[in-house]
């Protein structure tokens, strides 16, 4: 069997061992309810509360603020339908967001219009990062919310987060950030950064699928998105997945410890393949070059079209993306691409590279002799020269 280089770490990572060996005993012997008061459930409970003790440090919160998920859109979905609610009850109709966000936050901002609400999607220009100006400019009396994504999943463009919060703690308004790519990977500070609302998923980062959490900052009025049960402090019904909850908290700790040299390493990797592939004629980069998470690699290709190049890259063992998972599936050209200000065609013939911390030198040696070997092919075939 051909050798799989992964380099798709932005829609997925693997497990990571020491996780799947905390979690292994909740789905064995220890596999108590949490809620219950007998032993077997006061064992499923004391890690379950470790756990949201290790992501409220990472992020710089009390473990109170961090209510558990199935997952990232689960979290976008409660902070963004939770806050309308609320501020709703206040006369505050208007939310303001930006072009480029994950679709479980387009998405629920469409379905919040159709109740009434007003939405602005804020530009993010050809670097694909937001103005903190715009951001004022664009608050209103009846402004309530701000959602604005920390790091973008396509391009990996990272924003400037302190301020833009900083603009909605002055204005009074809510300030709810997406930080599924971000959480891990970058330092996190709620407090520092004026963030009201975060939300995270544990398989970004080496943990399991279908969980993630919420931050809700001590002090908001925020309604339940699941009634039923008193679980999550009567805010989040439902019986705790409290393996994958132990496996989200073992996985955030060791991505917060090997951050830093984490971060060294997939830079470097993405740095030489960037020099590499640059010299492909009609490459071109999108997003931001410097203001980027450290493994992503967004680059389009003039003359070829994306699918066609995932698919002959997956028949030599290479695994990237044209964008978001969420979206794939879609003939149309990347909408956050779009926002950058990217050129349909161009768009067409994108291809996302996101390394992390179990790609290797050699791995980027094979990226570097396969894909230009690709794309020149696919050009050949549709006779197209740059």
């Amino acid at each position: 069997m051909k050798p799989i280089v992964y380099a798709d770490n932005a829609a997925t990572t693997r497990l990571s061992p020491r996780v799947l060996e905390a979690m292994l005993p909740f789905l064995q012997e220890e596999y108590g309810n949490a809620s219950s008061l007998y032993s077997l459930g006061r064992k499923a409970r004391e890690p379950l509360e470790d756990s949201r003790n290790t992501i409220a440090r990472c992020l710089g919160a009390e473990n109170r603020e961090i209510f558990f998920t199935s997952g990232g859109s689960e979290a976008n979905n409660w902070a963004l339908k939770g806050a309308a609610a609320f501020l709703a009850q206040r006369g505050k109709y208007h939310i303001i967001s930006t072009a480029f966000e994950h679709p479980s936050v387009l998405r629920t901002l469409e379905a919040l219009k159709r109740e009434g609400f007003s939405v602005t999607l804020l530009p993010v220009h050809e670097n694909g990062i937001v103005r903190p100006q715009e951001l004022e400019r664009a608050i209103r009396e009846d402004t309530g919310l701000v959602s604005i994504m920390y790091a973008n999943n396509e391009v990996g463009t990272i924003q400037p987060i302190e301020e833009l919060g900083a603009i909605c703690r002055e204005h009074d308004v809510w300030f709810h950030t997406d930080a599924v790519q971000a959480a891990g990977a970058l330092p996190i500070d709620v407090v520092k950064e004026h963030i009201d609302l975060l939300s995270l998923s544990g398989h970004k980062f080496h943990g399991p699928k279908g969980i993630g959490a919420l931050y809700i900052r001590e002090g908001l009025r925020f309604p339940s998105l699941i009634d039923g049960g008193e679980q999550e402090s009567g805010r989040r019904a439902g019986t705790e997945n409290t393996a994958a909850i132990v496996g989200l908290g073992v996985a955030m700790e060791e991505a917060c410890q090997h951050r830093e040299e984490n971060t060294r390493k997939a830079r470097a990797m993405r740095d030489r393949l960037l020099t590499g592939l640059l010299s492909i004629p009609g490459c071109h980069l999108n997003g931001d070059r410097e203001h980027r998470l450290s493994g992503n690699l967004n680059l389009s290709f003039a003359g070829i079209e994306g699918e066609s190049l995932l698919l002959m890259l997956d028949m030599r063992g290479i695994c990237a993306s044209s964008g978001s998972a969420c979206a794939s599936g879609s003939r149309d050209p990347s909408y956050v691409l779009r926002a950058l200000g990217v050129e349909e065609e161009l768009a067409k013939g994108s291809l996302r590279l996101t390394l992390g911390d179990l790609n290797t030198e050699e791995e980027v040696d094979v990226l570097l002799r396969e894909i230009p070997a690709t794309v020149e092919r696919l050009r050949q075939l549709r006779g197209w020269r740059p």
